[in-house]
């Protein structure tokens, strides 16, 4: 496991950025895996600006979002269908036809479905991960299965309580979602996970240094072959 920690987004998100940047070198199209919310922004930014200066050729690149609420329109501005083409297809350039979200009738045939497509793709080269303040990744709520697969899932109230800035109300939060699994991100060849601000600083130092438990769904990433933490100095501030 690498641990970077960085004092401003601008370079946090540049270090993120050429993780993905170097899987594309090596293979143009390769498949990315994309988290929503504010962590990876700086990272998306920052994959833009990259992409332009050096030339790079997205057009091959493919991409599977971690998740979406269950029962949300696909065409409501905080479904991740809306997100991810506003945060992350649009600004980088990937091609929408290549961008997979699931969903979001969240039913056990469009889980099984999500798992065959990103196996049929060749499985994921690098996943984006955010960190939940309860340590979740994706919608991987505390006592998920370490060996979890794309399924529906029902959120925290700590989830939709941090969930309710997106929407007018906490009241307007959908309450499941789908999301690829513990097992699934485990499949990834490597692993990104960002954390930005004092918030996150608990649950990515049971993360890294605690015990490896379904308590804390990050923990598993302890397991993984190949996997950076990119934080900043408020996030890692309770690494010892």
């Amino acid at each position: 496991m690498e641990v970077r920690v960085f004092d401003d987004a601008v370079s946090l998100g540049r270090f993120a950025a050429e993780q993905v940047l170097d899987a594309i070198a090596a293979k143009p199209d390769a498949v990315i895996g994309l988290a929503t919310g504010s962590s990876p922004l700086s990272l998306y930014a920052a994959w833009a600006e990259l992409a332009r200066e050096r030339g790079t050729d997205l057009s091959a690149v493919r991409g599977f979002a971690l998740d979406e609420y269950a029962g949300i329109d696909p065409a409501h501005p905080e479904s991740y269908h809306s997100v991810i083409a506003h945060e992350v297809v649009t600004p980088v350039g990937l091609t929408p036809e290549q961008v997979f979200v699931p969903s979001a009738e969240a039913t056990e045939e469009a889980a099984e479905a999500y798992e065959q497509a990103i196996a049929a793709a060749g499985g994921v080269d690098v996943q984006i991960l955010g960190i939940g303040r309860n340590g979740h990744l994706g919608f991987n709520e505390p006592g998920s299965a370490l060996d979890s697969r794309t399924r529906r899932v029902a959120l925290t109230a700590e989830t939709i309580e941090d969930n309710a800035r997106f929407f007018d109300s906490a009241a307007d939060v959908p309450t499941e979602a789908i999301t690829q699994g513990l097992g699934t991100i485990m499949d990834a060849r490597k692993l990104v996970i960002l954390a930005v601000g004092e918030a996150k600083a608990a649950a990515v130092a049971a993360a890294i240094e605690g015990p490896v438990t379904e308590a804390m769904p990050a923990s598993i990433a302890q397991r993984h072959p190949n996997v950076v933490y990119v934080l900043d100095r408020a996030a890692a501030s309770l690494l010892s």
